[in-house]
């Protein structure tokens, strides 16, 4: 737990949260009301759900880890937000009764599709969460940015030139094989679900292949978030950025 709250803290981590949130926000604003009720699919502890808590949406955390909701109970009573926010012990992907019924105004995934086999199964939960014309924020571990990050950050364009054929990789902060995507092949099955409208955005679009000694500099660091939010939805940056954030509408029947 330790280790990822430091991770969350850093200036990658900071900016992962920041920039999602700003996405978020863009299509939130639109729903056209002031307190929505959301849904987060493996929340772990709390990370986007104290800031959507904080514009005061009413959030319900769903993750299979008790330590994970125990610090993000903490973490939300520690910000005034214990009211806005539930805690909910389960896995994303089979939830339980009533969570899984259409009721939710959002719903989002984040950090997920990467440790779970079925991937259209896991999204069609989280569709079957929402009410009609309701939003899904899905994001992900972007495929095409791994042979770029080795090659630049681990200077080893054997290992580079490798990745550019799998869709398989390892994680250093869980130490856990993972299943890499594209946005193309996720925007695809959402598509094929009935989803409408799908935002296509790139998430640390720079900052992954920037020394990190810079990255802590406060001013560097501010610069940086400025820029990363300017790039978030442009092409072809999008498709080089660590992560890739897609927010889509489920179709009204």
């Amino acid at each position: 737990m330790s280790t990822w709250q430091e991770w969350q803290e850093a200036p990658w981590g900071r900016l992962r949260y920041s920039i999602v949130e700003a996405n978020l926000v863009r299509h939130l604003d639109s729903a056209g009301s002031l307190s929505l009720r959301v849904l987060d699919l493996g929340g772990g502890d709390g990370g986007d759900a104290v800031r959507l808590a904080a514009q005061g949406h009413r959030v319900t955390i769903v993750d299979f880890a008790p330590a994970m909701l125990a610090a993000a109970t903490e973490r939300a009573g520690a910000l005034g937000l214990g009211d806005l926010i539930a805690c909910v012990e389960a896995d994303a992907t089979d939830l339980p009764e009533e969570l899984a019924a259409a009721q939710f105004d959002a719903v989002i995934c984040h950090n997920l599709l990467q440790y779970v086999d079925d991937v259209r199964g896991l999204l069609g939960v989280a569709l079957g969460a929402l009410i009609p014309g309701g939003l899904l924020s899905v994001m992900a571990l972007n495929r095409y940015s791994e042979a770029l990050r080795i090659a630049v950050r681990e200077a080893d364009p054997s290992a580079a030139r490798a990745a550019l054929t799998t869709d398989r990789a390892r994680t250093e902060m869980f130490d856990s094989q993972v299943t890499l995507h594209t946005a193309e092949e996720i925007t695809a099955i959402l598509t094929d679900l009935g989803c409408q409208g799908i935002g296509h955005y790139g998430i640390r679009t720079f900052c992954d292949y920037i020394d990190d000694e810079c990255k802590g500099e406060p001013d560097f660091f501010v610069e940086l978030e400025r820029l990363e939010l300017a790039a978030t939805a442009l092409p072809p940056y999008i498709h080089l950025a660590r992560l890739f954030q897609l927010i889509a509408r489920k179709t009204a029947p």
